[in-house]
């Protein structure tokens, strides 16, 4: 099947995007809430929330695999059963499809005998990291190097999209650093990655661009810098044997205070203010002040949506 979408098109396109799970007891729920997304061809997108947030709901919705109940779907300027047919977009998801009886190259070649140009067997095994257990029943491989087939499975159709969810989940260290190598080489050839992940130090890591998401809803969208930085204030740690928590609080810009022994970690928007009082009026020493990670922008911004009546929507970036 030919691919005939404009080259110029986004590689994913969400208008108004809602999606609700009736219940057997108790309210509907709203898995997804008027989401509006677009990502350009090449781009690493981190699509990051808490648990129940919405993020498998949009997935499945984006790859044809959910109907919406509102809004629209494009990838590549067309519908995503076209996408998917036509080889365009492949999906790492985070469990089944795998026959335990197996094995790993045996599973490989049947799926590949589904596509009318797959990319050659023996170079999917080797770009997903499994060349050398090819011989080795499914059922015997550990989470990770399953993980690792699925990718392999993902890569046959040679796709200009690969949607990943949780696509590490079970590799070591190296294997997933391993990974990310990959996928940022086959970004900088063009294809688009999209994944969904609880491993925070990879988004940071390898994401051009994170979308925040909670209850549904997108709640930040910029680069790791430009989200971080809207978790305000910084957070000042010190040592200082019998400190004073009450003092602390009475700073003014202080929002938190925490004692660890003779550790002493101050959260609060004017860092400068608590340095000045610790080195000008205690005895504290060791004093350094450290900016928030990804994480702590995390836990402010989906905190913040959860507790919200309405949740803002905030894009980072000129």
């Amino acid at each position: 099947m030919t691919r005939t979408a404009p080259s110029h098109a986004p590689a994913i396109e969400l208008r108004e995007l809602r999606k609700t799970f009736t219940t057997r007891s108790g309210p509907a729920v709203r898995a997804v809430d008027g989401v509006d997304l677009t990502v350009q061809p090449g781009e690493i997108v981190a699509f990051l929330g808490p648990n129940g947030a919405g993020k498998t709901s949009t997935i499945d919705t984006m790859l044809g695999l959910a109907k919406p109940d509102h809004g629209s779907v494009e990838l590549f300027g067309g519908d995503p059963a076209s996408a998917v047919a036509s080889g365009r977009v492949s999906a790492v998801m985070q469990s089944g499809g795998l026959l335990k009886d197996v094995t790993v190259e045996e599973t490989v070649r049947l799926v590949a005998a589904l596509f009318a140009s797959p990319r050659p067997v023996s170079e999917v095994l080797a770009r997903a990291g499994i060349a050398d257990i090819g011989g080795r029943f499914v059922g015997k491989c550990s989470g990770g190097q399953q993980q690792r087939l699925r990718f392999a499975l993902a890569l046959l159709p040679n796709p200009d999209l690969i949607v990943l969810d949780e696509p590490t989940t079970g590799m070591d260290v190296e294997g997933r650093r391993e990974f990310w190598n990959a996928m940022r080489e086959d970004s900088s050839r063009g294809r688009t990655v999209l994944f969904a992940t609880h491993y925070l130090d990879e988004a940071d890591a390898y994401a051009d661009r994170i979308v925040l998401v909670s209850k549904g809803r997108i709640v930040a969208d910029g680069s790791a810098a430009q989200i971080k930085n809207l978790a305000s204030g910084r957070v000042v740690r010190a040592t200082w044997r019998d400190a004073d928590q009450a003092k602390l609080m009475r700073i003014p810009g202080v929002d938190e205070v925490e004692l660890r022994g003779d550790r002493v970690m101050v959260r609060a928007k004017d860092s400068d203010a608590v340095a000045r009082y610790l080195l000008n009026f205690t005895d504290a020493v060791d004093l350094e002040i450290v900016s928030h990670n990804l994480e702590d922008a995390f836990l402010t911004l989906t905190t913040d949506a959860a507790t919200a009546d309405d949740t803002d929507f905030v894009r980072t970036g000129a």
